[in-house]
């Protein structure tokens, strides 16, 4: 019997912990509005290259996903609210096609009202996510799979849960 081994690196979570993609979520707030408010371009780079690691590795080569689940999260005593990871996933696939966009556009047109347009749609998404608990993204994948656009079997557990709540 010969094994494969599959690389860890570029697996995403599934489930995910509520909590620390709520964190996340609130540290994506907190970078967004500080570039927003004083442009340091080191800032939209960071946020652009977090998001597209998050899609890509989950946590594993993101620092903004590492100092929330190596970090933040551990101490503490909230009870951990696992979620499906698919929608998760997909959400930050959102906000890395936003980021990277907003980084296109600033740096390779100079279209800085582009980029503030597509950063504060950011921030307000962010901001649902972190502050009220109601993501956007996976609200989306919900419609896509429902339509059948995103087949059941790519999230058979989200599948179960959607189709009791109505």
């Amino acid at each position: 019997m010969t094994a494969t081994l599959e690389p860890r690196v570029f697996s995403f979570p599934h489930p995910v912990d509520e909590v620390s993609a709520r964190l996340v979520a609130t540290g994506v707030v907190v970078q967004a509005a500080l570039y927003l408010a004083t442009r340091w371009d080191v800032l939209l780079v960071t946020l652009a290259y977090g998001f597209v690691a998050r899609v890509l590795t989950g946590p594993t080569l993101s620092p903004l996903g590492r100092f929330v689940t190596e970090v933040l999260r551990p101490p503490l005593s909230i009870e951990p609210r696992e979620v499906p990871g698919p929608p998760k996933r997909f959400a930050q696939g959102i906000g890395a096609v936003l980021t990277v966009a907003a980084l296109v556009a600033s740096f390779g047109f100079g279209a800085e009202g582009l980029a503030t347009g597509l950063l504060v749609a950011l921030v307000a998404a962010a901001s649902l996510e972190a502050f009220v608990g109601f993501c956007l993204g996976c609200w989306m994948f919900r419609l896509l799979m429902r339509t059948g656009v995103v087949p059941a079997a790519t999230c058979e557990a989200c599948d179960d849960i959607w189709s009791r709540s109505g």
